[in-house]
């Protein structure tokens, strides 16, 4: 079964069903052999295997319930069980679907529901309070500050940060009339698509990947953009129309990077995790989160940047624009691979850039809520 089905299976599931697996967790800890494993005997065509069930979790995976996110954290829950023997056993691994504000509130841009974390503060909640032990986030959802008592010692292999195009009647941006409709939720792409493309009309449009693509089938709006990343965990890539370059469209800050979390004071979850990093991609993500930090926590304004190696070096991209897209701004660096040359790079890209706005450029603009709303 792939990922997607999988992803799609669980998401499907109702509340009641959800409810009955908890109770039947509760339940198996009151009996009088909670904490040692139970046996069961498994036949085979030709032997008989008997096998140890574990009546609780190793480790409890905290996720949001769209297809991706649970293809993200059955991503991460297949790479435990591949790296440690005791975590390939049955019931050893264990998913909690968490639900997040920005999951409930559909009906509104990201950018007017407010408050920081819209789609990482329940599964910070989940994971302080014990519910889960890890939590598996998209990075570009996580905003720049952690809460006390968690950290992210783990980011997995990036995927592809690039933006794609999907659309059913052209081939490109350019080729879109006046008027044409892009459905984007994202402050982001909307001004540095009115800044090539100010003929164009950006209206609000949320909900998942699938969700989307049906919208546009159903010709809500003319096109839209989404993250290539997400179309490849989902294996959805044939509904890309084309993937646009940085020149088109410059990344959201982490965009394409998985991060997993727990708690400070868990030395066994951050050994675990520890083995999963992938160190290349955690300096890049923490270069763009650095530039984005640099540029102010309480601003919202539409923010790209992406960090990456190139032939050993680091090479950084950057830009802040205007709602409107009628000004951006931009900077790049270059530099030597090192972790405090990568990670000074960011900041002082947004400290470049911050000195450089006009006084007015953050003005008239609510509160950041993580990355999600202004860079996703």
């Amino acid at each position: 079964m792939t990922l997607y089905a999988k992803s799609s299976l669980i998401a499907q599931m109702t509340c009641s069903q959800l409810a009955t697996q908890r109770m039947s967790s509760l339940n198996r800890r009151k009996n009088s052999n909670f904490g040692k494993p139970q046996f069961t005997t498994r036949r085979y065509r030709s032997s008989v295997r008997v096998q140890a069930e574990l009546d609780e979790p190793i480790i409890r995976i905290g996720t949001r319930g769209s297809p991706l996110a649970l293809a993200q954290a059955y991503m991460t829950r297949d790479l435990l069980a591949k790296q440690f023997p005791e975590l390939a056993e049955e019931g050893a691994l264990e998913i909690a679907i968490i639900k997040t504000t920005g999951d409930k509130v559909l009906d509104k841009p990201l950018a007017d529901i407010g408050g920081k974390g819209l789609f990482t503060r329940e599964l910070d909640d989940a994971l302080l309070d014990g519910r889960v032990n890890i939590a598996v986030h998209s990075m570009k959802d996580v905003p720049t500050y952690l809460p006390e008592g968690t950290i992210l010692p783990c980011m997995l292999p990036r995927e592809d940060v690039r933006d794609a195009f999907i659309c059913l009647k052209y081939d490109s941006l350019s080729a879109l009339p006046t008027g044409a409709l892009v459905g984007t939720a994202s402050l982001r792409r909307q001004s540095q698509l009115l800044w090539k493309y100010p003929e164009l009309k950006c209206v609000n449009f949320r909900g998942n990947v699938q969700s989307r693509i049906r919208k546009l089938k159903e010709e809500v709006v003319d096109c839209t953009l989404l993250a290539l990343a997400g179309l490849k965990r989902m294996d959805l890539t044939e509904h890309a129309t084309k993937i646009l370059d940085f020149e088109d469209m410059l990344p959201a800050v982490a965009q394409g990077a998985i991060g997993i979390a727990c708690r400070t004071n868990d030395d066994k979850m951050q050994e675990y995790l520890s083995k999963l990093n992938h160190e290349e991609t955690r300096l890049a993500v923490e270069c763009e989160r650095n530039f984005l930090r640099a540029l102010d926590g309480s601003c919202r304004t539409p923010i790209a940047a992406n960090a990456r190696m190139v032939n050993g070096h680091l090479v950084f991209d950057g830009l802040i624009a205007s709602l409107d897209g009628t000004e951006i701004l931009r900077t790049s660096r270059e530099g030597s691979w090192s972790a405090d040359d990568v990670l000074a790079a960011g900041t002082d890209a947004g400290d470049e850039l911050k000195a450089k706005a006009p006084k007015d450029f953050f003005a008239n603009v609510p509160e950041m809520q993580g990355t999600s709303a202004w860079s996703s």
